[in-house]
């Protein structure tokens, strides 16, 4: 799939898990709500960081293309050194490693544990990274016409401003994980979960996704996970842009509503 929908489908389902957290008599802070939907609507670009073309390759500049180049030679020599006989030749890395469970997990535990041990700036960057994705893949029409500059700009001021929301008693720093110490160690949450909407999304075209890797299937380790064939469609097709993303919206909107007790 592309960005917008990604984006959206990563939204959706935060408010999806909010809803269900509702219903479990457990309900989120409304800053966790929010929060969490919009990391998890930019943590749902950042498999595609292993693609030079992707929008997560041209949310940060020169750094985030040089990035995208190490990963996509990373990802290629996994690739290489663990697929089975079964698995195709590739000439790049692209929707490989980034688009496994296990780098889903590696990065969501990765930020928890920033956050738990790098205080208020590393919980800063965080949310300025993956609310300046949610800029790029939410509103990818004016984020493209507007300057870097200015998305960057709406990203650390939104940052800086969530996390005094957050930092408020009650508002949710704490949530989930309450041990003394332990606030925003549910930040990962939102990161994983966006990371595997992502790789489902892409499961439902046409080249499928290696989701379950390093778990072999068959003779292939970077087996392709998707539905029928005749159920797929092409990434930017009407299906994406005319039916699934109207569904996000819908979702996502039927969610926030249940997750904020309105419904």
């Amino acid at each position: 799939m592309m960005g917008p929908a990604h984006s959206l489908s990563g939204a959706a389902a935060w408010l999806g898990v909010g809803a269900a957290a509702a219903a479990a008599g457990h309900p989120m802070p409304w800053p966790v709500i929010v929060v969490g939907a919009l990391i998890c609507a930019g943590a749902a670009l950042a498999p595609d960081l292993d693609h030079k073309s992707a929008t997560i390759s041209r949310a940060f500049g020169p750094v985030s293309k040089g990035l995208c180049e190490i990963v996509d030679k990373l990802s290629y020599a996994v690739y290489k050194a663990t697929k089975k006989p079964g698995d195709p030749r590739r000439t790049g890395g692209h929707r490989t490693l980034t688009h496994t469970w296990l780098w889903a997990v590696m990065i969501g535990g990765g930020a928890s544990l920033v956050a738990f041990t790098g205080g208020r700036w590393a919980v800063l960057v965080l949310l300025f990274i993956h609310l300046v994705l949610a800029v790029e893949g939410l509103l990818w029409r004016a984020a493209r016409v507007s300057s870097d500059v200015l998305v960057w700009l709406l990203g650390a001021t939104s940052a800086w401003i969530l996390a005094g929301v957050l930092d408020k008693p009650g508002n949710g720093a704490d949530w989930l994980f309450t041990g003394d110490g332990q606030e925003y160690l549910w930040l990962g949450l939102p990161i994983v979960l966006g990371a595997l909407v992502h790789d489902i999304g892409d499961a439902l075209t046409v080249s499928g996704c290696p989701i379950l890797w390093p778990i072999p299937v068959g003779r292939k380790r970077w087996y392709p996970i998707g539905p029928p064939k005749a159920l797929r469609f092409r990434a930017g097709s009407w299906v994406e842009l005319k039916v699934l993303m109207p569904v996000f919206m819908l979702l996502g909107g039927v969610g926030g509503a249940a997750a904020m007790n309105f419904i």
